[in-house]
């Protein structure tokens, strides 16, 4: 009430509450009434108050413990004012938020999807730029290689001598102060790889589990309906486009749980069924022929593709073409099969929008991991043995001019694929209506992009920041182009487990395939001889054992030798961890399901 009172009062309230303690007077500002405004307002003024007081009593105090007040008092007030503002660096908490109102959660999960992988993206472009990317730029040398603008589509030309690729980096231990502390690129950028994929191992296996606790297990959600049409309103909003929205978002996810809950199952007749059962086949049998010839039509171009390469003349305009014929082919089986998957899936009349999804989604991941399997079996068997005087570089570019060319694609499939469907559903065939966003598609866009992303790091370390680039463009021009384009689903339903479903198919095949990838070419395949920063070696592993053995000399790091040889190179401790994570794993599955059992006992009991 005291919001609404005098200057009398707010004053006596702002006195009792700068005698508190910090944990007290935190406490009993939350717990008064009001919007936050006000809650900061009060807060400010008893910030203020209790500086006041300080600089009265600083004649009792010493210079030394005044200026530690004050600078105390001053640290908190910036930190509250940095959190005031921090919600305006929530990237598109707002859009997130009018999405999930107008579209559902089944479109909104794409977005969410795309923030996180934005977001992650970010994470592995800082860490390369800041143990390798940086540290090579003082030793580098001048690039001599003119620009011609067409490096931006082909990735070669100038930016072969940039740090833009792997062939770039020095094999050697940089020091610029004579006699001062040196820097070993070779371990640096091995380890930075190798934490990298460490850290997003722990980050996905994390995202899952708690999506899967969340979607999955959280037995609440029997009850979710009641909860969020008795609980879930926040009174502090006070805006009307705020009260409106709150409520449009509200109603959709009501009406998704009540799709769910009144969702009738179709009882077929024999002969029905076996039609059913017909159709699945005859797709499934179309969606694997397709896949194949694509694979196949992938793999031969890329041997052509090699040969022109490795023979004909780098700097001529023809050659620059030619490179990106793989990519550009590469991505239209990518771009206009899904459709063909999608069509199928409209004409086997699944039962729920979910269904449909789900297997869209499977029939797409088929064909992009075999495409992407391809082009690896290309890179690691066929280009490393090749005349080329650097292989890594070149894998770099091919990967490259995929993300570019996808990238690419993407924005023109938003234009073409729903601007120009929905003219055509509009104007000229009016029955066609606006399209539906199709998840299925986009989701696996974003995986395969991703998935190239994630194998390019080691060729090409700076490959995040052009996706996180191109991931920020895709998610404006998705946005825009859903909102203008697109109609809500014609069926409402709820999809609570579609984001861990993507993170799953995130998880394997794309990052297992990956680290496969990864630790083939590390292991296995010798590097350059004239290039990177593994030149001359073995293999690229072979830097940490000449490193261990250097170890070895030194008594303080006997402890290093010790692990490596004991625990890292050991098969029986990888034998041990990987029995450990399989008990854990079926440990968690029964506590998950002993959790539904008591469950569904208890609101059976209730509703007994």
């Amino acid at each position: 009430f005291v919001f609404f009172h005098g200057f009398d009062a707010e004053k006596d309230l702002i006195g009792s509450l700068a005698s508190m303690s910090t944990s007290e007077r935190i406490k009993a500002i939350q717990k008064m009434p009001g919007t936050m405004k006000q809650k900061r307002e009060i807060r400010n003024k008893v910030l203020k108050e209790i500086t006041e007081k300080s600089r009265h009593h600083g004649t009792q105090l010493s210079c030394c413990a005044q200026c530690l007040q004050e600078t105390a008092v001053s640290f908190r007030r910036f930190g509250n004012t940095i959190s005031e503002y921090f919600h305006l660096l929530w990237v598109w908490h707002k859009a997130l938020k009018i999405i999930g109102a107008e579209f559902g959660t089944s479109v909104l999960s794409y977005f969410i999807f795309l923030k996180w992988l934005l977001n992650f993206n970010i994470f592995s472009f800082l860490i390369n730029l800041s143990f390798i990317t940086i540290p090579q730029f003082l030793a580098a040398e001048p690039n001599n290689l003119s620009f011609t603008g067409l490096e931006l589509l082909t990735g070669a030309g100038y930016f072969q001598q940039t740090v833009l690729y792997y062939g770039f980096y020095t094999n050697a231990t940089i020091s610029k102060i004579k006699n001062g502390p040196s820097y070993n690129m070779q371990l640096a950028y091995i380890f930075t790889v190798g934490i990298h994929f460490v850290i997003c191992f722990l980050i996905l296996l994390f995202s899952m589990a708690n999506s899967f606790s969340r979607n999955f297990v959280i037995p609440q959600a029997y009850s979710v309906n009641a909860s969020k049409l008795l609980c879930t309103w926040d009174f502090n909003i006070t805006n009307e486009k705020a009260v409106k929205l709150k409520q449009k978002n509200l109603s959709t996810q009501i009406k998704e749980h009540l799709t769910e809950v009144n969702r009738e199952v179709a009882n077929f007749s024999v002969t029905q069924r076996m039609a059913r059962v017909g159709v699945h086949l005859l797709s499934w049998f179309a969606s694997l022929g397709t896949a194949v010839a694509a694979c196949a039509g992938v793999y031969f171009l890329s041997i052509n593709n090699l040969e022109l390469f490795v023979k004909g003349h780098q700097d001529d305009l023809e050659s620059q073409a030619a490179m990106l014929v793989l990519p550009l082919v590469t991505t239209l089986l990518n771009t206009f099969t899904p459709f063909f998957y999608s069509w199928l899936g409209h004409m086997e009349r699944f039962q729920t929008p979910g269904q449909q999804i789900y297997v869209t989604i499977a029939r797409n991941i088929i064909l992009k991991i075999s495409t992407v399997g391809i082009l690896c079996y290309y890179w690691l068997n066929i280009v490393s043995a090749s005349e080329s005087q650097c292989w890594e570089t070149l894998i770099g570019q091919d990967i490259y001019r995929l993300v570019l060319v996808d990238f690419i694609f993407c924005l023109l499939g938003s234009f073409f694929g729903e601007f120009l469907r929905r003219i055509i559903g509009t104007t000229i065939c009016v029955s066609l209506g606006q399209p539906e966003f199709d998840i299925g598609r986009n989701v696996l866009d974003l995986i395969y992009a991703q998935t190239l992303t994630w194998i390019g790091i080691l060729f090409s370390p700076l490959l995040p920041g052009i996706q996180m680039i191109a991931f920020s463009i895709v998610f404006y021009v998705k946005k825009v182009s859903l909102m203008r384009n697109c109609q809500p689903p014609h069926k409402i339903w709820r999809t609570a487990q579609m984001t861990t479903s993507f993170l799953v198919l995130l998880f394997c095949p794309s990052f297992l395939g990956v680290l496969s990838v990864i630790g083939i070419t590390v292991w296995r395949l010798k590097p350059s001889e004239g290039c990177g920063p593994f030149r001359g070696l073995s293999s690229i592993f072979a830097a940490v054992s000449e490193w261990i053995q250097t170890l070895d000399n030194y008594t303080a790091s006997k402890w290093v030798v010790w692990i490596y040889h004991n625990l890292i190179t050991s098969e029986l401790v990888f034998f041990i961890l990987s029995g450990i994570v399989l008990i854990i794993t079926y440990l968690y599955w029964q506590i998950i399901q002993g959790r539904k059992t008591m469950t569904k006992l208890l609101l059976e009991q209730i509703s007994n």
